[in-house]
Parts: C-alpha cells; sequence; structure tokens
C-alpha cells in the first residue's frame, strides 16, 4: 500500500507538470488529491478498460484521428493555409504542445498546437491550465493512446454482446443483430465524431461479422460504454427460469404473446413510457417505446390488443 501511495504522487505530480510549453496548473497536490486517485482506480470497473488521461500529461507527438472535415472550423485562422478549403477528415493530426494566449475577458487560456505534416493548426481553448480534467476532449479528434488501450484490453477475447444494434462493416449502416450471443472481438478502431472507439467482432456460432460504435464515457453517449455493450457473463445463465422459445425471441429483439413482462424488456429494453388503463378484463398495462411500438399487458402476459 506504501508503494502505491508513492507511485500514485508521483503520477500525480508528473500530471501537474506535464504540458512541456511552460504551462502548469499551478496547484498544490494535497492527500485529497491522492485520495481521488485511489477511489478512480479502485472504484472505476468497465471490465478493465477504462481509460483517462488530461492535456497536462500529454506528450508531444502523441496522435490524434480527425473524424469530420469540420475539425477545420475549430482551428484559427492562418495565414499558411485556407481553413475553408482544409480536409482533415480521416488523417492523423500530432500534438506538439501548448501556449498560453489572453482571452477576450481577461483570462488566460490555453492553446493546443497540432500538426498534420507541413502545417501547424491552432486550437484555442476556453480552459485556464488548472481545468483541465480526464473529461476534456477536443471536438472531432480521437485520441489514438485511447485506441491502442482499448485495443490491447480486448483483441482476440470472448464477450457477451448485450445490444442488437449492429453495423455492417461494409458500408458502416445499422442493421438488425442479435443480443446475448458469445462473440469474440476482432478490432478497436477509431469512431466517428459522436463515439470514438469502433469496436469490430464475430459471432461465436455463426461466423457473422459486425461492429458497434463505442462511447469511451467521457462523452454525453455514456450508455454506449463498453461494459454497457458487452459482459464477461452469459446472461441466458441468469435466467434459467425463461423458456428456450421465448430465449430465441429476446436474442432477435422480439417479442410473443404470452411473454413477461421481465421477458419483453430483456427483448426491447425499457420502455420510454408504462400507463395502466382499467378496462373489462380488469387492469392493462401499456408500454410504449420510441418508433410507435406499443406492449399491452394483463395480468402481467402480454396480450394482442
Amino acid at each position: 500500500m506504501r508503494l502505491s501511495r508513492h507511485i500514485l504522487w508521483a503520477a500525480i505530480a508528473f500530471l501537474a507538470t506535464a504540458c512541456g510549453t511552460g504551462v502548469e496548473t499551478g496547484k498544490r497536490v494535497t492527500e485529497r488529491d491522492v485520495q481521488r486517485v485511489v477511489e478512480a482506480t479502485t472504484t472505476t470497473t468497465p471490465l478493465s478498460v477504462y481509460y483517462a488521461d488530461s492535456v497536462p500529461a500529454w506528450r508531444v507527438g502523441k496522435r490524434f484521428y480527425v473524424t469530420d472535415d469540420n475539425a477545420r472550423l475549430m482551428f484559427e485562422h492562418s495565414r499558411a493555409f485556407d481553413r475553408d478549403t482544409l480536409h482533415l477528415a480521416g488523417r492523423y493530426l500530432e500534438y506538439r504542445g501548448c501556449d498560453t494566449v489572453t482571452s477576450l475577458d481577461g483570462r488566460r487560456v490555453v492553446c493546443l498546437l497540432f500538426d498534420d505534416g507541413p502545417r501547424r493548426l491552432v486550437y484555442r481553448t476556453t480552459k485556464s491550465p488548472g481545468e483541465f480534467s480526464s473529461s476534456f476532449v477536443v471536438p472531432f479528434l480521437v485520441n489514438m493512446d485511447m485506441v491502442e488501450h482499448y485495443r490491447r484490453a480486448l483483441m482476440g477475447r470472448e464477450y457477451y454482446v448485450t445490444t442488437p444494434i449492429w453495423y455492417s462493416l461494409e458500408n458502416e449502416e445499422m442493421k438488425r443483430g442479435r443480443k446475448f450471443i458469445k462473440v469474440v472481438i476482432d478490432e478497436v478502431a477509431p469512431g466517428n465524431k459522436v463515439l470514438p472507439l469502433k469496436v469490430l467482432f464475430t459471432a461465436r456460432d455463426d461466423g457473422e461479422r459486425a461492429l458497434v460504435w463505442l462511447s469511451s464515457g467521457n462523452e454525453l453517449m455514456s450508455n454506449r460504454t463498453f461494459d454497457a455493450l458487452f459482459t464477461e457473463a452469459n446472461p441466458r445463465l441468469s435466467h434459467p427460469h425463461i423458456s428456450d422459445a421465448h430465449w430465441q425471441l429476446i436474442v432477435l429483439g422480439k417479442v410473443a404473446e404470452g411473454m413477461t413482462k421481465e421477458e419483453c424488456r430483456l427483448a426491447l429494453g425499457a420502455p420510454r413510457s408504462v400507463a395502466q388503463l382499467p378496462d373489462q378484463t380488469g387492469l392493462r398495462e401499456v408500454w410504449s417505446y420510441d418508433g410507435g411500438i406499443t406492449l399491452h399487458f394483463v395480468d402481467g402476459l402480454l396480450v394482442n390488443r
């Protein structure tokens, strides 16, 4: 424990001073800071693939993948290039350090410096030197250290996928998938401007290949993190009371008359809203989903309308 604490102190000290161009946080590291790091390393458990860093820890040469040409709009004008015709999507930028400038309100804010080879690109943040956290991301850029971290942790491993929202490898269009089946992770690659990770996998039972888009947990779509979409435990073993026929429907994301509310929730997920309506047979419960899907239950079982 004493050795671990010394390592944590060293890590925090490095994060406070590692920007590389004179930008420092200026904050004194306290015992409370160390405790926060201890708690983060012991309570964050997304299948051991959690990744976090922050700007003070970035080293010169760190690589970022550009997901969209709109990235050009966030960089400052330069005489060296025409920003309006700059095409960056699909390219890699290298971090070249940071600097501070005075904003219109008199604050000192950080500018992040990148290049794509011949061009120096400057992204002016709204952050002062001491305001960066691990949740900070640069729009349209995917941290390649994060991609490599997930790749090392996941490639070749088997999990059960828990979402039927799959995407085609050929054109990346959405297609109907299956849930609660065993898959092996084939590759992890940079994602898109919304979800920064792309996970490619193969179904163990029939060899079908597909991909899902993944959040790192720092974006708004935190329900698309790896531990929200995959599990190491076989879900079937947690529901031995469900018949094989109903389980097969659940895997396909379908429902049928006579299924219980638990089975319907497993198949379609949680409803957007639930209403209880009296009728001649008693109390009818109505579940509503996006897309106009409604389920009607009487005595806890799915019935036709």
